[in-house]
């Protein structure tokens, strides 16, 4: 009798694999966008970027170059930068740009990452308007490749592709791979209309939609996530600008990304409650009836498997346990013989290795976006190896807070 739990792993890997194979598929059929020579548009509203800070002396003179650095015209654009209540020496980093025309200076009290951007928002005058972390850089075409998109009127949003800068370490590395893996479902959920992410590095949008649907809220410690779903249940389409680059930097300790990672997917789930209303809704589209669910289910579909490989693994410890204790130890080295018959082909298997082939396929597909090579990775084969041993923590911990109605820390 085949076990309940061996059933449910079949089904599980049954729907992994279809969405991911529905992804690639989607995104092959309209893989011709991206294949359209970026072009020189004269159009060029005014545009707001609002930098939030909060003790980000460390970053903050290389991010706002970054911003001066753009291929923009500079009367078109202004730069807000916003210290919100640092307690180290941001401030005073922020007084260097003081005399910069395009540059204006706000502090406030500390009040959140989303208090900064709304401060920022109410004091803009642009048609559109956008942030970018203080510890982000941005590419210098990459402000006239997101604002190309807003030539459409149907737009209200718009998101870059982000990297990871200059990884160096494997814990870095791995994110490298990781951010691939997103730009390709970012680029792929563009295509489907259901992008549910408005990214704080370099998300842009039309300055009229913040009185249309209000200003960011707290949700969770991820308003970029929230602002997003929000402008869904109005029905705002966001598109992704692929070639808009942004490199971001990652953290660089296993501590210090478990942290970050417990407030995204305990913000996701928090927000997928608050937003509950959206699931298996025909009249939101994909989103609705596609992604948000498959995305929710991938938390668990990641937990269920960890404590499935965790059982199975004690079992067979426990079953060696027996083995030794009724013959004993035989330390006889036997010669190694390879025999096809030892072949490992469970149905399982087979399927869990097609879903990590596939898994690198869709990887290789995003470093693509990215970087315009194809090719096999360091950052790919540290991925593979280590990044399913590292997420069952803080999914686990997210899952945890978001059932105890815990709190997340921002850093």
């Amino acid at each position: 009798m085949i076990e309940v739990g061996t059933i449910v792993a079949h089904i599980l890997l049954f729907i992994s694999l279809y969405f991911e194979i529905f992804l690639l598929l989607t995104f092959l059929e309209g893989k011709h966008e991206m294949k359209k020579s970026p072009r020189e548009s004269s159009y060029a509203p005014s545009v707001t970027v609002i930098v939030p800070c909060f003790n980000e002396t460390k970053t903050l003179t290389k991010t706002v170059n970054s911003l001066l650095s753009l291929d923009y015209p500079k009367d078109k654009l202004s730069i807000f930068i916003v210290d919100d209540g640092s307690t180290d020496d941001t401030w005073s980093v922020m007084q260097k740009f003081k005399e910069n025309q395009s540059i204006s200076l706000f502090q406030k009290e500390n009040g959140g990452k989303f208090t900064a951007l709304n401060l920022g928002i109410s004091q803009a005058k642009s048609e559109i308007v956008g942030c970018l972390d203080a510890d982000s850089f941005v590419d210098r075409k990459a402000l006239r490749r997101i604002i190309e998109r807003f030539e459409n009127p149907e737009i209200s949003a718009v998101t870059p592709a982000i990297k990871v800068s200059s990884p160096k370490n494997i814990i870095e590395r791995i994110q490298s791979a990781e951010y691939a893996f997103s730009a390709f479902i970012r680029k792929t959920f563009s295509y489907l209309g259901a992008i549910y992410i408005a990214p704080g590095p370099f998300s842009f949008f039309r300055r009229e939609i913040f009185e249309k649907i209000g200003p960011y809220r707290h949700a969770h410690n991820t308003e970029d996530l929230e602002m997003a779903l929000r402008l869904q249940t109005k029905r705002l389409k966001i598109d992704n600008a692929h070639d808009a680059y942004v490199y971001t930097i990652a953290p660089k300790t296993p501590r210090a990304l478990y942290k970050q990672r417990v407030r995204w997917i305990h913000g996701f789930l928090e927000n997928a409650r608050d937003y509950r209303f959206l699931f298996f809704r025909p009249g939101y589209g994909n989103l609705s009836m596609f992604v948000l669910p498959t995305a929710t289910l991938s938390i668990f579909t990641a937990l269920y498997f960890t404590a499935y490989s965790i059982w199975n693994a004690a079992v067979f410890i426990g079953n060696k346990i027996i083995e030794f204790s009724a013959v004993g130890l035989n330390l006889a080295i036997q010669p190694i013989q390879f025999d096809w018959f030892f072949f490992k082909t469970e149905s399982i298997f087979i399927l869990s290795s097609i879903l990590i082939v596939l898994t690198i396929i869709l990887i290789v597909t995003g470093k693509y976006i990215l970087d315009r090579r194809v090719g096999f990775s360091r950052d790919i084969l540290y991925f593979v190896l280590f990044y399913s041993f590292l997420a069952p923590f803080w999914l686990a911990r997210s899952v945890y807070n978001t059932a105890l109605s815990k709190k997340t820390s921002w850093r």
